[in-house]
Parts: C-alpha cells; sequence; structure tokens
C-alpha cells in the first residue's frame, strides 16, 4: 500500500535492530581501546569489526544501514583530519619546515615510485600502479599522533617533525582523493591518463591554500589589529562558548563547501579550517601580550611570586598588574570548543563508524589466497622500506672517501695558528720567568658535572642559572636547524613511525576500487591476477604497514627510555640529544 509522500511515518525499530547497533558500537569501542593500550592501532579492530558486521563477513546489517553509517562515518573523517589542523602549530612549523618538507617529498616519492613494480609483481597497468602508489604514500595522522603522546615525544623537536611530516603527507593524500576521483571518471581500462587529470586538482589546492593564506595574512590580521587597538570593545555574546562553536562549525562548513565546488578536496579543506583557527588563536594571544607589555607577560610567564613583608611583618602578595580589558577580550580557543563539544562524540561514534565503513569494502574471504597473501607481503615489505627510508634525513654522515679540499685547507690554517699562539705563550711565560705548569696547578680545579645533554656545567650553578642556560639553549635550536643526532635512534624513530599508512590509504584504496579503477579489464589475458586481486594485495600491504608501524615504534622507544635512564645515571649524553628536548 502506497504511503503519504507529505510525511514520513514513525515506526519504532525492533529490538534486534537495538541491540545489533549496541552492540556494533559497543565492539567497536572496546576493541579500540584494547589495541589501543597495547599496540596503538586500535582501527584496525574497527577495521576487523565493520568486516564481521558489514557485508563482508556476518551481514548482520542492511544495505540502507551501511550507506547511513558510511554517510556518519566521513563526517567523522572531517573531523579527524579538522583535528590534525587544530593541533598544528605555525612556529613549530616555521622552524622546521625544511626538514618536514624533506621528510615528507621522500615519504611520498619512494613509495609512489616503488610502486610501479606491481607492473611486473601483479600485471598491473600504469593507472592502478599510480593509484595504488597515491594510496600507500599517505601517513597515518590518527596512528601517528597516538603513538608520539603515548611515547611522550609529542611536544619534543623529533615529534614536531615527525608530525609536520605526517600531515603533509596526508594533505598530498587528501588531493589524491581527488585526483582518484577525477581518474576514476574517465576510462579506467586505459593504461595512460592526462596529465590535466593530476594536475588540476594539486594547482586548485594550492591556489585553494594560497588564496587562504593572503586572507588571514592581510584580511583578518588586519581587523584582528584594528579591533585590539580599539580598546578591546568586543560585545559579550561574541566571547561565549556557543558563540565560538557556531562560528567555528560555520567556518569548517563553508570552506568545506567552497573547496568541494572548487574541484578540490573537502577533507583538504578541513584541515585548512582547522589550521585556520589554529592561527586566529595564535593571533590572539600575541596581540593580548602586545597590548599588556613586557612587563604583564613576564608575571603571567612566572606566576609564583614570593610574599612580601610590610613593616608589620605580614606577608602581603604583590598587587596584580591592572587590568587592561583581558577579561573583556578572552575568546575560546579552537581546542577548548572541540573538546568541549566535539571530541566525545566524534572519537566515540562518527570515527568508529567511519573505520567500520572502511571495513565494509575489503573483501575478507578472498584475500586469504595464497597469490594474494605472498604478494601483499612482499609488497608491504616494500612499502615499510619506501618510508623508513625518510630517516635518512636525520642520518650524519662523514665523507671519509672524499675529502674536501677547502675543509683540510682550513683545518690546516686553524693548526698553524694555534701552534703559532702557543708558542708565543711559551715565549711570553719564559720572560715573566713563571712556570705555567705549576701556574696551572695552583688554580683550583672548577667542579664540573655532565647534563643530561652531555654538555658540561659547573655543579655550582643555581637552578636559575641552569633554566637560563636550557631556555637559551632552545631558542638557540627555535631559530636554527640543530645539528644531525649523532645516533640513529631518532631516525629510526622517524622513520617507523612514517610506517603507519591507516585511514587515508584505506579511503584512496576503496575510492579506487569503487571508481572502478582496480575492476579494469586487462587487455592481457595471460595475467596471473586480475585487477580486483590487485586492490586485495594493496589492502594487505596497508593493513600489515598499520600493524607493524606502531608496534616496532613502541618496542624502540621504550628501549630508548631505558636507556636514556642509564645513561642520566652515569652521566653521559642522551641518546636522542637535542631532539629529545621539548620546543
Amino acid at each position: 500500500m502506497a504511503t503519504s509522500q507529505g510525511a514520513f511515518a514513525y515506526e519504532e525499530p525492533g529490538i534486534s535492530t537495538i541491540l545489533n547497533l549496541t552492540g556494533l558500537l559497543l565492539a567497536l569501542n572496546l576493541l579500540s581501546s584494547v589495541l589501543d593500550k597495547f599496540l596503538y592501532c586500535g582501527l584496525i579492530g574497527q577495521l576487523l569489526v565493520g568486516i564481521l558486521w558489514g557485508t563482508p563477513g556476518a551481514q548482520w546489517l542492511d544495505r540502507d544501514t551501511e550507506i547511513v553509517i558510511q554517510q556518519l562515518g566521513y563526517l567523522g573523517l572531517i573531523m579527524l583530519v579538522y583535528e590534525g589542523g587544530l593541533s598544528t602549530s605555525i612556529k613549530s612549523l616555521r622552524a622546521n619546515i625544511n626538514l618536514s618538507l624533506s621528510v615528507a617529498l621522500t615519504g611520498i616519492s619512494v613509495p609512489i615510485g616503488m610502486s610501479f613494480i606491481l607492473r611486473d609483481l601483479a600485471s598491473a597497468s600504469p593507472l592502478q600502479a599510480f593509484a595504488a602508489g597515491a594510496a600507500l604514500s599517505a601517513t597515518s595522522l590518527g596512528t601517528t599522533f597516538t603513538i608520539l603522546s603515548t611515547t611522550q615525544l609529542i611536544t619534543t623537536r623529533l615529534g614536531t617533525v615527525t608530525t609536520t611530516a605526517a600531515m603533509l603527507d596526508d594533505v598530498v593524500g587528501l588531493v589524491m582523493v581527488q585526483i582518484i576521483s577525477n581518474l576514476g571518471g574517465s576510462d579506467p581500462s586505459s593504461s595512460s591518463f592526462s596529465a590535466i587529470t593530476v594536475i588540476r586538482p594539486l594547482f586548485v589546492s594550492i591556489g585553494f591554500a594560497i588564496f587562504v593564506f593572503l586572507l588571514c595574512k592581510f584580511g583578518l590580521r588586519t581587523l584582528l589589529r584594528k579591533i585590539f587597538e580599539a580598546g578591546y570593545k568586543l560585545p559579550s555574546f561574541a566571547r561565549t562558548d556557543q558563540f565560538a562553536f557556531v562560528a567555528h562549525t560555520c567556518l569548517l562548513a563553508g570552506i568545506v563547501s567552497a573547496a568541494t565546488y572548487s574541484g578540490t578536496s573537502s577533507l583538504f579543506a578541513a584541515y585548512i579550517a582547522g589550521t585556520i583557527i589554529s592561527w586566529f588563536d595564535a593571533s590572539i594571544s600575541d596581540c593580548v601580550k602586545t597590548r599588556l607589555g613586557p612587563a604583564t607577560s613576564q608575571a603571567q610567564a612566572c606566576p609564583q611570586v614570593e610574599p612580601l613583608e610590610n613593616n608589620n611583618g605580614q606577608s602581603s602578595s604583590p598587587e596584580p598588574p591592572p587590568n587592561h580589558g583581558t577579561s573583556s577580550t578572552k575568546v575560546p580557543t579552537g581546542q577548548l570548543i572541540y573538546e568541549k563539544y566535539f571530541q566525545e562524540p566524534v572519537h566515540r561514534i562518527l570515527i568508529p563508524l567511519f573505520f567500520a565503513s572502511i571495513g565494509f569494502a575489503i573483501p575478507i574471504t578472498k584475500m586469504f589466497r595464497g597469490s594474494i597473501v605472498w604478494r601483499g607481503v612482499v609488497y608491504a615489505i616494500l612499502m615499510a622500506f619506501g618510508k623508513m627510508v625518510t630517516g635518512i634525513w636525520l642520518v650524519r654522515f662523514s665523507p671519509v672517501l672524499i675529502p674536501n679540499p677547502v675543509a683540510i685547507v682550513k683545518k690546516f690554517a686553524t693548526f698553524l695558528r694555534q701552534t703559532k699562539d702557543s708558542s708565543e705563550e711559551r715565549e711570553n711565560h719564559k720572560s715573566k720567568g713563571k712556570n705555567p705548569q705549576l701556574e696551572l696547578k695552583c688554580q683550583p680545579a672548577p667542579n664540573w658535572t655532565t647534563n643530561h645533554q652531555g654538555e658540561n656545567t659547573p655543579k655550582s650553578a643555581s637552578p636559575t642559572t641552569r633554566n637560563t642556560q636550557l631556555a637559551a639553549h632552545k631558542n638557540k635550536n627555535n631559530s636554527s636547524a640543530p645539528p644531525k643526532p649523532k645516533s640513529l635512534y631518532p631516525p629510526a624513530i622517524l622513520g617507523l613511525a612514517m610506517i603507519a599508512r591507516g585511514e587515508v590509504g584505506y579511503l584512496i584504496a576503496s575510492l579506487a576500487e569503487s571508481q572502478g579503477i582496480f575492476s579494469a579489464k586487462q587487455s592481457d589475458s595471460s595475467t596471473s591476477l586480475s585487477s580486483s586481486d590487485i586492490y586485495l594485495v594493496i589492502i594487505w600491504a596497508i593493513s600489515i604497514c598499520t600493524l607493524i608501524g606502531p608496534i616496532c615504534v613502541g618496542m624502540l622507544v621504550r628501549r630508548v627510555k631505558k636507556m636514556q635512564k642509564t645513561k642520566a645515571n652515569l652521566g653521559s649524553p642522551d641518546p636522542l640529544g637535542v631532539w629529545g628536548l621539548d620546543i
């Protein structure tokens, strides 16, 4: 019987549907928590739950429910990328941008170049090899954040370089999503594709990012400066959490819509939106510090002040600096708004549903064939090496076989100058009739010790002096690039942390499969694998890399932590050097 189209008739869901969806959400969160605690890869558990509940497994969900879960899960992916943009520090990004760009470009180009081995390994076409390389060029941003946060390296220089490179890899991966979509619109059976299909989304994304940057630099910054110079006269409703929530949500939705209609990736736009809000919060903080002046900034930086004694002998705290309107200009930050309104529903419902929807697209029943398994393992090893090679940017090379003539001349000139100075000093001591050896023995030997950075400092130095030296060391590291580490632990941690592919890799591979790129029929009938099997090989590689990356990083960091404790007790240098210091 046909129902009226004027309204949707409400029907109470059955108890089987309620129990099914409740069990799905519980299983997604419980298995993710367990795997995150021990292996730092909870998304693997959510994928397995999606495989079990969805079409590849028990088929406990009908097709309409899977479509709704897929749509809600994509919202979770947008919010995950948006959270990554909020976590981006513009100052840290500027300080390490050259090294991070080198690491990111290496982590993108090497896997894409090595993926063309699939033409011999799995009889793939150039288009299919490019799509496979695009899927394996991304780095799991969520997994990288989880690893570094758990190992307490997220705030170090090594953590900053790793997360920035992972973000850049994901940005390029998000552009690859749009490229794969455009490639799928063409003839998938063609072995060649137009360069415009690849270049157009890339240049649109770069142009969109440049436009947003110019708008923030010359538009919003000038507006903020005028507002603060006017005396911080902001209306009261503009300082509430509800207004900030609406403003941030509208900004996110607007930028995502504009980017999608302009031809670039909506996920890339979500990352740009998070970065804009992070920049806005930093600009507000800088304007407040400039307005309050250096004296108030020092008082805020050092809140613990010793009490003063008045004439009556009673202790009294110093009066706080006068309020210049900071209370009237206090604006909630993007991180606070995200944690208050978005974090729990996104991390407990939307993101698990996204990984479950990716699990719906994994044909697990077809993956455990011998020809698929060994090719997937071989391809995974190659792709793991393609990311580990990024650690070479932190390896210190010593060109012994090819000496530098300029360096040799400089060393020889320095040696002659030192020899001349020492001979003149001996002559001066002889003319004065003093014995330099006795004079040195009479001088009191300073009491030196070795700090955790491997540098010699006097034991008599006060804590204030040590803090000043450490602050100067940090400022020096922020202004200039630090020397490359002497040990191989920082390069190894960087390379292993970049191995995990995760959500963006699954997204690109699933999108390429849905667009028919991996389902194209080959012209060669003697191929050992069909085109749909190439997708299974890629899924094997993504899953293995996502699993072994966090495990290897966790084992290596635990070893480094033990070495740091041992070397600290013995007074030896830190195995991570300046790369293990907070910045």
